[in-house]
């Protein structure tokens, strides 16, 4: 009991925090507008920190790939499998949103009232589709890559950036550690910021709570029990078709009969870099060579996470719906499934990448940031089954990868070398 409290500890008291300052918000209703300068103190911290924080996180971790065995064959099928699998869990969350949409329900004329308010959302419709993806990806100037706005051109540039100090090689080393100190420093800073976090969610829930009132929870419970099923299916039923897929009726027997441990290590501690060595010992008794094992196990607990994935879609529906926005054009489709992919596959790669990925769907929808709080709670509410489906879909992507590299025989010749 113990351990559970320690690796749940954060959360605990995030939940405790949003319980307090939802009950608060029922009570009190729009009073506890009062407590809303405590929330904004906190959103403007993370607002202050965004641009360096996404910059030195993703160009350091580019910068510092070097060369492994079979470097070239083995990240290519990676890439492949990580962006598969989060492309079919973002269609799988999508069309479970669409059969029960959270809010579907729910009484919104209150809430749309008070969103119109603040309803800054971009008005891209009358630009032509391609200027639509050429500003999507790039600025005009590099100052304003300084702007949370740009976050995706920000991504874009920080890619590029650390790849090109990784191909520089041996001069650029500098440059390298240069990254690396300065992702370690803003590390430490979103660590200090977050013990401020269940004051400044809890106080900015209260305010929400209070002028939204009860119809709000109502959709919360309702994402809840739709993510339970997303999840039960996809852990499963995608997991055993991966396993089946990688090596056959036995790929499926070798996969669960040691998925169990790193599924239970998931849950009881709620963090993917926890599970690390735990997924590693696992993926190499199902014949996962060392070396495919020892790159796509750490490099999968940043930058692969299905069940953030599925969040994403959770929260992009979950505003849709709030503001009233279409979710049946092919452009909001493709946008949902894109951005909710980012938030799984490329901000996991970032820590606090949960709250960062939110920011990235607030700026590319243009949603305004007094709703950040709002989706903040889904983050927080989904938290262990997503760390489950996060971290377990490790293992199953592993052997996805060997298939890829070494053939389909390669179970079988894993099996035999063992006999």
């Amino acid at each position: 009991m113990g351990i559970f409290l320690k690796n749940y500890r954060s959360t605990i008291i995030l939940l405790c925090s949003l319980i307090i300052g939802g009950a608060a918000g029922l009570i009190y209703g729009p009073k506890t507008a009062v407590v809303q300068p405590f929330g904004d103190l906190f959103l403007n911290l993370m607002f202050t920190i965004i641009v360096p924080l996404v910059f030195f996180s993703i160009a350091s971790a580019i910068s510092s790939m070097n060369g492994m065995k079979r470097l070239g064959k083995i990240m290519g099928s990676i890439v492949v499998v990580f962006l598969i699998t989060a492309a079919i869990a973002a269609i799988l969350g999508f069309l479970g949103t669409s059969i029960a949409n959270p809010l579907k329900h729910a009484d919104l004329s209150s809430i749309k009232h008070i969103m119109a308010t603040a309803d800054h959302t971009k008005d891209n419709e009358k630009t032509p589709i391609l200027s639509q993806l050429v500003n999507t990806f790039s600025v005009s100037d590099f100052s304003l890559l300084f702007s949370r706005t740009n976050m995706l051109q920000l991504i874009v540039f920080s890619v590029i950036f650390g790849l090109a100090t990784a191909l520089v090689g041996e001069k650029a080393k500098p440059v390298a550690a240069f990254l690396s100190a300065g992702s370690l420093v803003m590390m430490k800073i979103v660590k200090i910021i977050m013990y401020y976090a269940p004051i400044g969610l809890g106080c900015y829930f209260a305010s929400v709570i209070g002028a939204l009132g009860p119809q709000i929870l109502e959709g919360y419970a309702r994402a809840f029990v739709l993510y339970l099923v997303l999840a039960i299916v996809y852990f499963f039923g995608f997991f055993t078709l991966y396993a089946f897929i990688a090596g056959g009726k036995t790929g499926i027997k070798v996969f669960w009969k040691n998925a169990i441990t790193p599924s239970v290590t998931a849950i009881a501690t709620c963090s993917s870099a926890a599970c690390i060595p735990v997924n590693l010992d696992a993926v190499k008794k199902m014949g996962v060579p060392t070396d495919i094992a020892e790159t796509i196990v750490p490099l999968g607990a940043n930058t692969h996470k299905d069940g953030s994935v599925f969040g994403g879609v959770l929260k992009i529906v979950f505003l849709f719906s709030l503001f009233g926005k279409d979710m049946t054009s092919i452009t909001s489709i493709l946008s949902i499934l894109a951005v909710s992919f980012l938030v799984g596959a490329v901000m996991g790669a970032i820590p606090g990448g949960g709250m960062i990925g939110e920011m990235l769907i607030l700026s590319v929808f243009g949603f305004p940031a007094e709703v950040l709080p709002i989706i903040a709670v889904i983050s927080t509410i989904i938290d262990a089954p997503a760390t489950l489906l996060n971290s377990t879909g490790n293992t199953v992507c592993a052997m996805l990868v060997t298939r890829m590299v070494e053939g389909k025989n390669w179970l079988k010749n894993a099996l035999l070398s063992r006999a």
